[in-house]
């Protein structure tokens, strides 16, 4: 079986050094730490800004870096080992290391601790910040970052620590947010994206494309056992079940994250991508 180009890095050129013996390449290498620098990156599979993206990184995600040619860096995410490409520029190699993730869909990073001051950046639920300090105006709290911006506290926790272990509850957060193909974040997101995003925000793991999460995440099921917080899937397509009747999913019909109505959805689906492939339920 030929390796998946998603989830390792080989090039006729060159190759992760962990692929030694499994591809051919003119050489191999080990990678360097990089951290994403930027609220939110596209990854792509050619380093082309023309070329659609396969999935997006987030703030302080750490990635491993394979090769810098022409502006474009090629690398693994350290999240869900996918391989792509994406600028040079949104790379930091001596950021520090996390101490907190965003628990909210969307938060605001200010100049300073005052929610007065114009935004200096917006981040997605999923980003990691290297939290330095506290501090307090007006009665509301914020944690202040190492370049001394600061995010309202109460929109971030430590790392390893979640809001809750809910992830239906965490995706319906999500809700009316547009649809984005390769989406991963509260700017933008699409369907399978939603499902690896909701259960990492539950300290679970997931793969990032419905492909990969209907072939072994969780444990395959019966139509006739849905329920609340099982997943559906199409060829191309992922869901999740809101409650026995009732499918949440990110989709280009109405493009947002919606609710629809589970066998209105499978009837509506089926024209473009037949009926549902399969049915899993995460391990919870």
């Amino acid at each position: 079986m030929p390796l998946d180009r998603r989830l390792n890095a080989f090039r006729d050129d060159l190759a992760d050094k962990a692929l030694d013996g499994l591809v051919n390449a003119a050489r191999f290498v080990e990678g360097g730490p990089a951290r994403v620098g930027l609220p939110v990156v596209g990854l792509r599979a050619k380093p082309d800004a023309a070329a659609g993206i396969d999935t997006e990184l987030l703030l302080g995600e750490a990635v491993t870096v394979f090769d810098r040619a022409g502006g474009w860096a090629w690398v693994k995410a350290g999240s869900d080992g996918y391989v792509g490409y994406l600028p040079e520029t949104a790379l930091s190699v001596d950021a520090p290391a996390p101490t907190h993730h965003v628990i909210v869909p969307r938060t605001f990073v200010y100049p300073g601790a005052d929610l007065r001051f114009p935004v200096a950046a917006t981040l997605s639920m999923g980003s990691r910040i290297a939290v330095t300090g506290e501090a307090e105006t007006r009665g509301t709290r914020y944690f202040l970052l190492a370049d001394g911006r600061a995010v309202v506290a109460n929109h971030c926790l430590p790392l390893g620590i979640y809001a809750t272990d809910d992830f239906v509850a965490i995706a319906s957060r999500f809700l009316e947010t547009p649809y984005l193909w390769g989406g991963r974040s509260g700017f933008g997101i699409d369907c399978s994206g939603l499902v690896q995003l909701a259960l990492q925000m539950t300290g679970r793991t997931a793969p990032r494309d419905s492909d990969m999460q209907a072939a072994g995440l969780g444990a395959e099921i019966a139509r006739e056992e849905l329920r609340r917080g099982d997943l559906v899937f199409w060829k191309g397509h992922a869901g999740i079940m809101a409650d026995e009747h009732t499918l949440l999913h990110a989709n280009g019909h109405t493009m947002t994250v919606a609710l629809e109505g589970f066998e209105a959805a499978v009837e509506r689906i089926g024209w473009l991508y037949q009926y549902p492939t399969g049915y899993r339920r995460p391990v919870l």
